[in-house]
């Protein structure tokens, strides 16, 4: 999955360095304020993918003595400092330069033609020209992170990409795609922009939709801030806590279980804690032939003229209770770990404490007791 995400980040950031040269290159020649705010929007788009990357790389580091679960969270702290960037720079300058526009307009000479190379080009087939090709790759760059976004869609069951991007637990992959719908959205409201300008040769045209283009990129910062201050609060895992439910329920030595919490750590790794009681009826009677097995075993070890010393008989029983209880605790207790990882591998750190034997149970009582 990690894989999936940092190729989407290295083409998506690829992409937008190459767009912010291009769309800069345009918006100074043409003084569109459209124009310009694009170059903005693929100048915060490059840093902004460039600090997924960053987030990405530090998140992969393995656990160590600072870090028991892994360096996950730092994604998302990452991420953040992008979409905080996303949304006041991005978003501000963007607003800055079209205020500074409308107030400078009419009085600053639009270039109407431009010699490139050697070549009269007018501004229009200028603009037109760059945008086409900023809507080619920031296509592309969409198509990559999409493919991937929507594979992860159907792998978790789900069907709805519009909710899903709420519910998905890599906001990097999230991130991307929804900066380049944007990016292309931005495109698109660029070219009407200019075009109504020319068309009309107001303008005023040019300056509202770059501050359309301005409050997008507002509104997607914000949003991804959002997503990431969301798993930076230990969001809990409900899918993880209703497997270890239906584990529950199928395992025939588990009566109930109860203070079962979670954490998200990061799109890998859940930490999963709860507590259970264990079924009287199903445990005393196995538990009791193991601890006469282990009785028999001590006493084996006991030297024959001391095997009828009844505290020697007494001390060994004990032994054998004590040693056969914790065996069938931990038993029970692996099994319902390794049947949970099996249904939910994410759930990397797995710490169940059994409470006891629970009182036996009331026929009346129903399921929700499992509660």
């Amino acid at each position: 999955m990690a894989h999936e995400s940092t190729k989407a980040v290295v083409v998506a950031t690829i992409v937008n360095a190459i767009l912010t040269v291009l769309k800069f290159a345009a918006g100074l020649a043409t003084h569109s304020p459209s124009m310009m705010n694009e170059a903005t929007h693929s100048l915060m788009d490059t840093a902004n993918q460039t600090l997924l990357y960053f987030g990405l790389v530090a998140g992969s580091k393995p656990a160590d003595k600072d870090y028991a679960f892994g360096h996950g969270q730092k994604r998302y702290l990452w991420n953040l400092w992008g979409a905080i960037g996303l949304f006041s720079i991005g978003a501000g300058l963007g607003l800055a330069h079209a205020w500074h526009s409308y107030h400078t307009l009419g009085t600053e000479e639009i270039p109407t033609s431009l010699t490139l190379f050697g070549w009269n080009i007018s501004a229009i087939s200028l603009s037109f020209t760059v945008l086409a090709i900023a809507l080619m790759l920031d296509g592309y760059s969409l198509y990559v992170a999409a493919k991937e976004f929507l594979q992860r869609m159907r792998d978790d069951g789900k069907t709805n990409p519009i909710s899903y991007i709420g519910q998905s637990d890599d906001p990097t992959l999230v991130a991307v795609v929804l900066e380049d719908v944007v990016a292309v959205l931005g495109v698109v409201l660029a070219a009407i922009g200019i075009g109504l300008a020319y068309w009309f040769d107001n303008q005023l045209w040019d300056i509202v939709f770059s501050v359309a283009i301005a409050l997008m990129l507002g509104v997607i910062g914000f949003f991804l801030g959002r997503v990431n201050m969301r798993y930076l609060t230990d969001v809990r895992d409900p899918q993880a806590e209703a497997t270890f439910a239906q584990v529950v329920r199928e395992h025939r030595e588990v009566e109930r279980y109860h203070d079962l919490r979670s954490i998200i750590v990061d799109e890998d790794h859940t930490v999963l804690v709860a507590e259970v009681e264990l079924r009287e009826e199903v445990m005393i009677p196995g538990l009791q032939s193991l601890i006469v097995e282990y009785e028999n075993r001590y006493l084996d070890m006991v030297p024959g003229n001391r095997r009828k010393d009844q505290k020697v008989v007494e001390y060994c029983r004990a032994r054998a209770a004590a040693q056969a209880t914790i065996e069938r605790i931990e038993t029970v207790i692996e099994e319902l770990a390794a049947e949970l990882r099996a249904r939910a591998p994410r759930v990397s750190h797995v710490t169940i404490e059994v409470e006891g034997i629970a009182t036996p149970p009331n026929p009346d009582v129903s399921d929700t007791a499992y509660a």
